[in-house]
């Protein structure tokens, strides 16, 4: 009988898995990859203790989402408009659409960075990767598309035998992951924010929410699909220690400086092997192309849902014109950007980051607030030391992303 209810339970996860686990590794972007490569060339191991307390933060966060949209059966977005009004939800509509242009641009870049390392120009690269997302999500169905951002999930594994293959001492990782350091120096400081600063962006909330409502989780499934969003969180986090492993026990031990993931890519070749190399700008290119998919579905969701129309990757473009018009939209723009000469990519980058930090507070705050409202939540409101734990996540993000959104202001207008 035992076995017969854990066959039962595998089934029932294996179909619920998705939401946690794609948005928790869409965080591993171009724009984090390329935070964790110039940690750990620049810093060695000294990083790794980070993502302990990380994993907590995202599964806090990602886990309120899940709750709220397979009780509620709503995305964040309709529950704000509807609790707060649609002025508060056009300013985050402006926000997250200027935002999420700036990241799908970053996204492009990382794709075409990616393949550059491999002699293919951006000119091929950046449309034929547009036209394959544009593809995927227009003319393919929930399932269907899930599936494959499942599988994209699974190539992030390409940094763990990076990782391996650049042959660390295991001994001192594992007691950097458990050691804490702190030095009150502006870099390692600018590092340390910007490492957490990756760790949670307003998108995230929006997509994991929608995609539960999409994918019809409801209250039933709910225990099955905080154990969908506890994978991806641990995934997501054990994929970033390594990258930082992979250019710890390469480039900072060679004293070799980077600025960009593409940097990493290119120089681990002489120092772990070129497979170590080969693999590493894979994942560049399986990361960037897979966040260049969510990030502007992210957006299409929320704008969509805050105005009132139909949206759903099941849906006809009959049936849902604003949905995948908004969707194209960002995708032509996000990949046309990088085709054109002489793009400011790193003032677009910054911005979209300072946009995140803006209304990455406000975000958390009303998620909050809705989570705790018993007419919405009914017996499924956050206990007092969930709220406890909550709450001071809350206000660690809220003073580390002010401080992120200093910094990337005060680089961008003095360096």
């Amino acid at each position: 009988m035992k076995l017969t209810n854990l066959k039962r339970s595998m089934i029932m996860f294996f179909a619920i898995l998705g939401p946690g686990i794609i948005t928790a590794n869409v965080d591993n972007d171009a724009g984090g990859i390329t935070t964790y490569s110039v940690a750990g060339a620049t810093f060695g191991y000294q990083m790794l203790w980070v993502f302990i307390p990380m994993v907590v933060a995202l599964f806090v966060v990602q886990e309120m989402g899940v709750r709220m949209g397979a009780v509620t059966g709503k995305g964040l977005a309709d529950l704000i408009r509807e609790k707060y009004g649609v002025r508060l939800i056009l300013f985050a509509m402006l926000g997250l659409i200027l935002s999420a242009l700036g990241n799908t641009v970053a996204e492009f870049a990382g794709v075409a960075a990616s393949v550059e390392i491999f002699g293919v120009s951006k000119y091929i690269s950046v449309p034929v990767s547009a036209l394959a997302v544009w593809w995927l999500v227009v003319k393919g169905t929930y399932q269907r598309v899930e599936k494959i951002f499942l599988v994209a999930s699974l190539l992030y594994f390409s940094y763990i035998i990076s990782g391996v293959l650049a042959e660390p001492s295991w001994s001192t990782v594992a007691a950097e992951m458990v050691t804490p350091h702190f030095q009150f120096e502006s870099g390692y400081m600018a590092m340390l924010i910007g490492l957490v600063g990756t760790t949670i962006a307003p998108w995230m909330q929006f997509y994991i929410q929608s995609a539960v409502v999409e994918k019809g989780i409801t209250v039933k499934e709910y225990r099955l699909s905080r154990l969908d969003v506890a994978v991806g969180v641990v995934m997501v986090n054990v994929v970033a220690a390594f990258i930082v492993v992979a250019c710890a026990a390469t480039l900072h031990k060679n004293g070799v400086a980077i600025e960009t993931a593409q940097d990493a890519a290119s120089a681990l070749a002489p120092l772990a092997g070129g497979w170590a190399s080969e693999l590493f700008a894979f994942g560049l290119f399986n990361a960037s192309l897979f966040a260049a998919s969510i990030l502007p579905l992210s957006t299409a969701y929320l704008i969509c849902e805050a105005l009132g129309f139909e949206a759903g990757v099941d849906k006809t473009w009959g049936e849902a014109p604003v949905f995948y018009g908004l969707y194209t939209f960002l995708v032509v723009i996000g990949a046309g950007v990088i085709l054109l000469p002489n793009v400011p990519l790193i003032p677009i980058m910054l911005w979209s980051q300072v946009i995140n930090g803006i209304l990455l507070p406000l975000v958390l705050i009303f998620m909050l607030d809705l989570i705790n409202d018993p007419d919405l939540m009914g017996e499924h409101v956050n206990s007092k030391f969930f709220n406890a734990i909550s709450w001071l996540i809350t206000v660690i993000m809220i003073v580390l992303t002010a401080l992120l959104v200093g910094v990337s202001i005060y680089q961008g207008l003095f360096q």
